[in-house]
């Protein structure tokens, strides 16, 4: 079983009132733990992302929980309705352990960051991410980082002076 087909049979179920279990076979391919996010999207369109930075629990798991936080408890949406499902295109992003980036100042920070990485700003008790894909809408560096910070609750230039993290992931399409 694809790890996309996790994610909708997970969210069909939950619309007949039933939790979905994988097969075994399933459960053995995805035990090791890490980190991901489930990214619903409808006619292009973001309809839910939700995921873990941290690897807590096995994959299968992870994608589980974060394929019904996605659907029904992403606070920027409503809940998904189930005639939305068959419009509905599932993402599955698998994370590497983010990682300490270095930086001097701001220069020296542009041009370590590309369009390959999900980045973490954190400043204060403020934080935020934004996957690789992002970048496909914003790619312009300062712009992300802009939004970012704005994600965060910090002004536009909140990504000044902050902490980063990085992470790449391994993206899963149906």
């Amino acid at each position: 079983m694809k790890l996309t087909q996790i994610a909708r049979k997970t969210i069909e179920e939950r619309f007949e009132g039933k939790d979905f279990e994988p097969d075994e076979n399933t459960k053995e391919k995805y035990k090791e733990k890490r980190a991901c996010f489930v990214t619903l999207t409808k006619q292009g369109n973001l309809r839910g992302c939700i995921g873990s930075l941290e690897p807590r629990q096995e994959l299968w798991k992870e994608i589980i929980e974060n394929s019904v936080n996605s659907a029904f408890h992403d606070p920027r949406f409503f809940p998904l309705k189930k005639e939305e499902l068959k419009a509905i295109k599932i993402e599955v992003s698998v994370l590497n352990k983010p990682k300490i980036l270095e930086y001097e100042n701001e220069k020296d920070l542009l041009e370590k960051i590309n369009e390959k990485m999900g980045l973490i700003l954190k400043k204060g008790f403020c934080s935020a991410t934004f996957l690789p894909q992002v970048w496909e809408e914003l790619s312009n560096k300062r712009e992300f980082l802009e939004h970012l910070s704005i994600k965060a609750g910090l002004s536009r230039d909140g990504w000044k002076n902050a902490e980063f993290l990085y992470y790449n992931v391994k993206k899963f399409e149906e």
